[in-house]
C-alpha cells in the first residue's frame, strides 16, 4: 500500500495521523524545562526546534492521559523534532517489534485537543524501517513503558504528540504468499489474474459497479482470524472499477505493513475476520474509500478494486 494515501482514512488522513499513523513513539510526565539526562533528539534537528520543544510541558502520571502545556501559541517547529520525556522500565524495544502506543495530542495552533488514544484502544505500529527515523531512533533500545514528545508541522498547524508505549510484541514473520483453499468467487466479479510472481490484474466487468461494499475471499487462508485492532503485513494490487492498474505493493518488492484501524472503511471492514494466508477480492464504494475527494490517480467517487493478500497479522 502507498504509504502516503491509499488505504488510510480519518485521523490517518489528518496530519495528525501523519504523526500518530507512521511513526509514533512515547513521552511522559516531566517538566520540559527541565529534561532528564537522557532525552534525545536527532543530530540532524534544527536547534531552535529543539530549543522550542524543550519548552513544552508534559504532565500526568505513566498510563494515564498526560496534559501538554505549550509555552505560547502559536507553537511551531520546521521539522519533526522528537525528545524523550521518560524512560520506561519494562523490556528493551527492539528492532521489527510490533508496538502499542497510547497517545495524545495539541494544535499548536492555538493548543486545542486534536484527540486521543487513552479513551479508545492504542496505535499500533511497527518499529521497522518504514517509521520516519527520528522517531524509529527515539524509540528502538528504549524500554516498554517509555514516553516521547514529538511535534511535527501540518497544515493547520504543528502537532504536538505525546505517546506511551504500552508493549512490544515480536512481530510474526510474513508469509511468501497466499496459503490455503481456494474459493469459487460469485458470478459477476471482476475476474482476477495472476502472474508468475503472483502479482494480480483484474478483467472488469460490465455494468455499473456496486454500490455497497463487497468481500469474496479467493483463497481461503489456514491462519489465524484477523481482528480490527491488528497490524497487517500484506502485498496488494489496486485497481479503478474500468480495470485501470493504479498502485502494487509487488512494485516495490515489497509487503505493506499497516494498522487496520488506521485505513479505508473498506479495508477496517472487509479484512476484519478474514484468515491470515487469504487472498482477498474486495470491491469498494467510494463511502467506504474517498468519497467525494480526488487521491492522486484516483478520481472523486471511484469504486476501488484491492486484491489483497494477508501475510501476517499481529
Amino acid at each position: 500500500m502507498r504509504r502516503t494515501t491509499t488505504a488510510r482514512r480519518g485521523l490517518a488522513a489528518a496530519a495528525l495521523a501523519l504523526s500518530l499513523g507512521l511513526a509514533l513513539t512515547a513521552c511522559s510526565g516531566g517538566s520540559a524545562d527541565d529534561p532528564s539526562p537522557s532525552a534525545s533528539s536527532t543530530s540532524t534537528a534544527n536547534p531552535a526546534d529543539v530549543a522550542a520543544l524543550a519548552k513544552v510541558e508534559v504532565e500526568g502520571e505513566p498510563g494515564s492521559k498526560p496534559t501538554i502545556t505549550l509555552p505560547e501559541t502559536p507553537f511551531e517547529v520546521t521539522a519533526l523534532t522528537v525528545r524523550v520525556v521518560d524512560e520506561g522500565d519494562g523490556d528493551v524495544i527492539e528492532e521489527g517489534q510490533t508496538l502499542s502506543i497510547q497517545t495524545t495530542a495539541v494544535n499548536g495552533a492555538d493548543g486545542s485537543e486534536l484527540g486521543d488514544t487513552y479513551s479508545t484502544s492504542p496505535e499500533k505500529i511497527v518499529a521497522d524501517e518504514n517509521l520516519l527515523p527520528e522517531l524509529h531512533d527515539a524509540l528502538v533500545g528504549q524500554q516498554v513503558g517509555v514516553r516521547i514528545l514529538f511535534a511535527l508541522p501540518a497544515e493547520a498547524g504543528t502537532n504536538v504528540v505525546v505517546g506511551e508505549v504500552v508493549e512490544a510484541k515480536d512481530t510474526p514473520k510474513p508469509l511468501d504468499g497466499p496459503e490455503g483453499e481456494a474459493v469459487t468467487p460469485a458470478a459477476g466479479l471482476p475476474t482476477v489474474t495472476l502472474d508468475a510472481d503472483g502479482k494480480p490484474t483484474v478483467t472488469p466487468v460490465a455494468g455499473d459497479p456496486p454500490t455497497t461494499l463487497v468481500i469474496q475471499p479467493l483463497i481461503k487462508g489456514t491462519g489465524a482470524e484477523v481482528t480490527a485492532d491488528q497490524t497487517l503485513t500484506v502485498n496488494y494490487s489496486l485497481f479503478l472499477w474500468d480495470g485501470t492498474p493504479v498502485e502494487s505493493s509487488f512494485d516495490s518488492g515489497e509487503p505493506a505493513t499497516f494498522a487496520l484501524n488506521a485505513v479505508i472503511p473498506g479495508w477496517t471492514e472487509g479484512l476484519t475476520g478474514q484468515t491470515v494466508g487469504s487472498q482477498v477480492l474486495l470491491v469498494v464504494p467510494p463511502d467506504k474509500g474517498y468519497g467525494d475527494q480526488a487521491s492522486d490517480s484516483i478520481p472523486a467517487n471511484s469504486t476501488l478494486i484491492f486484491v489483497v493478500d494477508i501475510l501476517a497479522a499481529s
